[in-house]
């Protein structure tokens, strides 16, 4: 099993809830209000005046063969609008209880 954490620009919410039904991804703990800024060329998002935009994040434990549909489907995502950002996050998952 993996976890997929994913950040993305709260512009991108119904794209984000569409692609985990359509996935059939049901258990995932989701995030609003996240702060942060891109590492390459990501725009801070504050939600203040100066940087008003807020990001909300996802994670999700999904097994392996989901992983690359998942990230297919957010690579399209994010092609849409590239200045909107999202980025997904992959690592290993030892246990479950």
């Amino acid at each position: 099993m993996k976890a997929v954490f994913i950040v993305f620009n709260q512009a991108n919410t119904e794209r984000i809830t569409y692609m985990l039904d359509k996935l059939e991804i049901k258990g995932f703990t989701w995030w609003e209000n996240v702060q942060g800024r891109g590492t390459v060329d990501g725009e801070p998002r504050h939600g203040t005046h100066t940087w008003p935009e807020m990001n909300s994040s996802v994670l999700t434990v999904v097994d392996d063969d989901k992983v690359e549909p998942l990230l297919k489907t957010i690579k399209k995502i994010d092609e849409i609008n590239k200045e909107i950002g999202i980025r997904a996050f992959v690592w290993n998952v030892e246990t479950t209880y």
